[in-house]
């Protein structure tokens, strides 16, 4: 992972500094809230339902042992006990006091972490495949790439106060996971017949209100220019984007008004910085500056090509279930990549207590060579598992409730806080998600529905990529009381999912207490239709929602009485 240098450390550190500075100020009545909120704001503090929420960067979603264990202690020390890994491989702490904020910022200094532009209409944390690096799949690692970006739009006086926020996902393999269709901005590293190296861009995918998938702007672009096409696409956009109307602000809506128009300004806008801008040409990358990122993101310390093991050979039960789904192939003979799962009964989607943080530490100490990732999914992953170890490493996994083998199965859901934290939701997610967990505990029937999507939001932002579930829920607000509204078919663009679309609302929505009845109808209906060995999106495309669309409104019981 990358290694900070003495100016990296001394930054966040100066960052934190500040921070203080202007909570005290804040506190003591000199610097007014309207005055300290965009501050906060873009050191990723909000103020939220009941209380004050910070949003830490995990930079592309690599983390350190160190570091999560800092996590833990913040989350100990400050917070109530526990974490939220979201969809853009962030930690969320919803209980820390606004007067404890400065010490929270200091305490992540000291690990090389803070939570700059993870709130704000700026340009937010990048995101990435959570396998990047050790991927079987892998084109080109994305994580030297990513982490150019990440220093290039750090502070960036130029995109600081955007239309609104801005999101950027990179990918470097042959599948996608990291949902980059459904981003402000969206990398795809690819090599053309020469085999250099570049970058297929996507431009003005979101969700919210109008999801709308990204489109292509350049099938390659030479990977030393990226810096400054990204540029000149911020650039248009906060020059034309719309500032009167938040719900009308994102850049989707700004390239799906113009058009062609939006693609042929960005590109006017390259060449002007090349040719006219004062130090244009500076903002290539050199091929020096690459290398010095790059000379981070190595293999670590004896790791080496092994022998390949049979891992499924005399594997049964539990431990082949998880074998089968929580563990993935690798570039490195002998080695594989681990999910700990966070998706169990008893806590929301995404959460991690203090110990188990502690926990998945000390594993990724003894396993992973001190290195884990935070998944797209809000999962936790191990990238550096050698075969032979798996077995061990299964026990320890187990005893702290992370072997639930279910990695892309019903009960590997993803979902955001809902109203019970977030102060936007319209609804609450976590009862909803925790209620369908309780509904499919077993196994056997997980493995025979198979792989399937289900993402939960609590409000129309979408925090929780409903948009792009298989099966969609979305929390609405009709008069003060919770209702939920059903959506079939959506895709995240990965290749068991197909192109990246949204899904489709089936009616209606539905009270809080039907929504499982809800599932298990859309769930048993596609037992009914599936063709042999037919994954549940596939037969939603062969057969359409209309099939599904009876067995769900006949669970109403509620809504119909509220009619």
């Amino acid at each position: 992972m990358y290694a900070y240098t003495d100016f990296d450390r001394q930054f966040v550190h100066a960052r934190a500094a500040q921070f203080r500075d202007q909570l005290e100020r804040n506190l003591a009545g000199t610097l007014s809230d309207d005055e300290f909120r965009p501050l906060r704001l873009q050191n990723g503090w909000y103020v939220q339902r009941h209380a004050p929420m910070l949003r830490v960067a995990v930079p592309y979603g690599v983390l350190s042992a160190q570091q999560l264990r800092q996590l833990a202690h913040i989350a100990r020390k400050w917070d109530r006990g526990y974490g939220h890994f979201t969809t853009r491989q962030n930690l969320q702490y919803n209980w820390i006091p606004l007067v404890d904020a400065a010490d929270v910022m200091d305490a992540l200094a000291a690990v090389d972490m803070h939570g700059i532009q993870t709130s704000g209409n700026c340009i937010r944390n990048i995101t990435a495949d959570g396998m990047a690096g050790v991927a079987a799949d892998e084109i080109v690692d994305p994580r030297p790439y990513a982490e150019v970006l990440r220093q290039w739009s750090t502070l960036h006086p130029e995109f600081a106060f955007l239309p609104r926020k801005f999101k950027i996902a990179i990918s470097g393999a042959l599948e996608d996971r990291a949902a980059i269709a459904w981003h402000d901005i969206g990398l795809q590293l690819v090599k053309n017949e020469a085999g250099e190296v570049g970058f297929k861009v996507l431009v003005g995918g979101g969700m919210g209100r109008t999801p709308i998938t990204g489109q292509v702007i350049t099938e390659f672009l030479p990977w030393n220019q990226i810096l400054v096409y990204i540029e000149a696409i911020v650039r248009v956009y906060n020059r034309y984007g719309r500032r009167d109307n938040m719900y009308k602000a994102r850049i989707k809506i700004l390239v799906k008004a113009e058009g062609q128009a939006f693609l042929d300004a960005v590109n006017a806008e390259f060449a002007h910085i090349l040719a006219d801008d004062a130090g244009g040409h500076e903002h290539l990358i050199p091929q020096a500056e690459l290398e010095r990122v790059a000379a981070s993101f190595v293999v670590p310390a004896g790791v080496a090509v092994r022998p390949a093991i049979d891992i499924l050979e005399g594997a049964q039960g539990a431990y082949k279930r998880w074998l089968e789904r929580n563990v993935h192939a690798h570039k490195l003979s002998g080695h594989r990549g681990v999910t700990l799962s966070l998706k169990r009964l008893g806590l929301p989607p995404g959460d991690a207590t203090d110990a188990q943080m502690e926990a998945a530490a000390a594993l990724a100490e003894r396993y992973s060579h001190g290195e884990l990732r935070v998944t797209h999914d809000q999962n936790l992953l191990l990238p550096w598992v050698l075969e032979s170890e798996l077995p061990a490493l299964f026990e320890e996994a187990k005893a702290n409730g992370f072997a639930t083998p279910n990695i892309g199965l019903l009960s590997d859901m993803i979902a955001c806080p809902g109203g019970d934290f977030c102060a936007l939701a319209n609804a609450r997610s976590i009862p909803v998600a925790e209620a369908i967990t309780e509904r499919f505990q077993d196994l056997d029937e997980l493995y025979d529905i198979g792989d399937i999507d289900l993402h939960i939001s609590g409000c129309i932002n979408s925090c929780g990529h409903h948009h792009s579930g298989h099966i969609g829920i979305l929390g609405v607000d009709k008069d003060g009381s919770e209702w939920y509204q059903i959506t079939l078919g959506g895709s995240d663009g990965s290749t068991i999912s197909g192109a990246a679309v949204p899904g489709k609302v089936i009616g209606p929505s539905f009270a809080a207490d039907e929504v499982p009845d809800v599932i298990d109808a859309l769930i048993q209906t596609y037992r009914q239709e599936r063709a042999a060995a037919e994954r549940f999106i596939d037969t939603v495309r062969r057969v359409g929602i209309e099939p599904f669309k009876a067995p769900a409104n006949a669970q109403r019981t509620l809504t119909a009485a509220a009619r």
